[in-house]
C-alpha cells in the first residue's frame, strides 16, 4: 500500500455504508452472522454436491441447518413483534445475512415461513396456533401449465388473444369443507419436505373452476390424499428442496380456507409483495458475499509482480461490484420499510427490489468469477456456486421480465388513459 492509498482508507461495517445498528439489532446481527458463516456456508457447500434425494433425506445435513435456524428464534411471530418501523430493518437484516450464508438455504427458510406469515397477515390466529412457527412451510402457486400467469390473476398483462385454459389444481368450496384435486409444479420450494402448505389455486363454488377468482388454503401435508413428486435436480440453489405436490380428493374443513374468491387477488398481491422483498434482501446478501470473496482474492493473487487489485481494470471492476451491492441494499431496505409502514403496501415497489437485487447479484457474481479467472471456474473455490445460485434468482418468484411488465403497468394512471 502506498501513502496515497493509506490516506484514503476507510473501514466500513459488514453491511457497507450503513448507519450503526441499535444495540438490539447489532446483537441479532452478530448471532445471525455466526450462524450464516459457521453453519450455513459449510452445510450449503456440502448440500450443493449431493443429489436432490440425498438433500431431502431424513439424515441430510439440511436438517441440522434447519434445526439451528429454528433455535435462533427468528420466526414470523418474532418479526411481527417489532414495531413496523423496526420490522422492515429486521427482515432485511435477517434475509440479507441468510443470503450471505447460503442463498438456497435462505430461500428454503423464507418459503418455510410463508404459511405462518399469511395466517398472521389475514388475522387467522386459530390457524397460526394449529400450524405454528417451527413447522416447515411451502408455497404452492405455480402449476405444470401455469407459471408466470399464476402471478397475474387480474389479467393485467395478458395478451388480448390469451386464454388461461384449464387450471391444474382446483379447490371445490362447499359450506362445510374444501376439496382439492390436481397438482402443483416441481418448483414448489420445500415441496417434498414441508409440513404445511399455503396453497393458491383455482376455486370452484358451483359454476366451474375460476383461476381469476381462486382461493388460498392452508393444507397440512400429512392430510389424506396429499403426495409428493421427486425432488427437482437443478443448476443452482441445490440446498433448496423443490418438487411437485399432488392432491387427490383432499378434504379439509372450510376453516382452512385463508382467502376465498373475493379476497384471492388481494392475497396474491400480499404474498408477492412480501416474497419480492425477501428476494431482494436475500440476493443482496449473495452479492455481498461474491464481492467480499473477489476483493479478498484480488489482494492475495499476484500477476505482474503485484496483487491484482493494483491493476486498474480489477480496481474498477471491484468498485462497480461494490456500487451494485450498495444500491441493491439501499433500495431493498427502503422498499421493505415502506411496505411495512404504509397502509397500502405497493407490489410494484417490491418488484423493484427483487429485480434490482437479483440482477445485481448475478452481475456481481459473474464479475467475481472473472476476477478469480480460471480458478473461479473450478469447484475448489466457492464463487462458481454463487454464480449458479444467483442465476436461478432471475426466474424464481416471478421471472424478472414478467415483473417488469406488470410493474410497469402499475405505473399507468387510469385517469390519463
Amino acid at each position: 500500500m502506498n501513502d496515497r492509498t493509506a490516506s484514503f482508507k476507510t473501514t466500513l461495517g459488514p453491511r457497507g455504508a450503513e448507519a450503526p445498528l441499535s444495540e438490539t439489532a447489532a446483537m441479532l446481527a452478530q448471532s445471525l452472522q455466526r450462524y450464516a458463516r459457521d453453519v450455513m456456508r459449510p452445510i450449503g457447500a456440502q448440500l450443493d454436491r449431493m443429489s436432490p434425494d440425498e438433500v431431502a433425506a431424513p439424515d441430510s445435513p439440511y436438517w441440522e441447518a434447519r434445526r439451528k435456524f429454528v433455535e435462533l428464534g427468528f420466526g414470523v411471530e418474532a418479526l411481527l413483534a417489532f414495531e413496523p418501523e423496526e420490522r422492515g430493518q429486521m427482515m432485511c437484516l435477517l434475509f440479507e445475512t441468510l443470503g450471505w450464508g447460503d442463498a438456497g438455504l435462505a430461500i428454503s427458510f423464507g418459503a418455510g415461513m410463508l404459511p405462518q406469515y399469511m395466517c398472521a397477515l389475514m388475522g387467522r390466529t386459530d390457524l397460526l396456533e394449529r400450524y405454528p412457527d417451527g413447522m416447515l412451510g411451502c408455497w404452492g402457486i405455480t402449476e405444470p401449465d401455469h407459471g408466470s400467469d399464476s402471478i397475474d390473476p387480474n389479467r393485467m398483462i395478458f395478451h388480448p388473444q390469451g386464454n388461461y385454459g384449464r387450471p391444474n389444481c382446483i379447490a371445490t368450496l362447499t359450506a362445510d369443507e374444501v376439496i382439492i384435486n390436481g397438482q402443483k409444479a416441481a418448483w414448489v420450494s420445500n415441496g417434498t419436505i414441508a409440513e404445511v402448505c399455503v396453497l393458491y389455486c383455482a376455486a370452484d363454488t358451483g359454476d366451474g373452476p375460476d383461476a381469476k377468482r381462486g382461493c388460498v388454503v392452508i393444507v397440512p401435508m400429512d392430510a389424506p390424499g396429499v403426495s409428493r413428486g421427486k425432488p427437482l435436480d437443478k443448476l443452482g440453489q441445490r440446498a433448496l428442496n423443490q418438487g411437485e405436490i399432488f392432491f387427490d380428493n383432499v378434504r379439509l374443513p372450510r376453516a382452512h380456507v385463508l382467502a376465498g374468491p373475493d379476497q384471492f387477488q388481494d392475497a396474491v398481491y400480499a404474498i408477492h409483495t412480501a416474497a419480492n422483498g425477501l428476494m431482494g434482501a436475500t440476493f443482496t446478501g449473495l452479492a455481498q458475499a461474491a464481492y467480499e470473496l473477489a476483493r479478498d482474492y484480488a489482494h492475495e493473487r499476484k500477476q505482474g509482480g503485484v496483487p491484482i487489485i493494483r491493476h486498474q481494470s480489477v480496481a474498477s471492476r471491484l468498485f462497480h461490484m461494490f456500487r451494485k451491492v450498495e444500491a441493491a441494499r439501499a433500495l431493498t431496505n427502503r422498499v421493505v420499510h415502506y411496505n411495512f409502514v404504509s397502509p397500502e403496501p405497493a407490489l410494484h415497489v417490491a418488484m423493484t427490489a427483487k429485480v434490482t437485487a437479483t440482477q445485481s447479484s448475478f452481475e456481481v457474481a459473474s464479475d467475481a468469477l472473472q476476477i478469480f479467472g480460471g480458478n473461479g471456474l473450478t469447484r475448489e473455490y466457492p464463487v462458481e456456486k454463487l454464480l449458479r445460485d444467483a442465476r436461478a434468482s432471475l426466474i424464481e418468484d416471478g421471472c424478472n421480465e414478467i415483473l417488469a411488465i406488470k410493474g410497469g403497468y402499475y405505473l399507468a394512471d387510469p385517469e390519463r388513459l
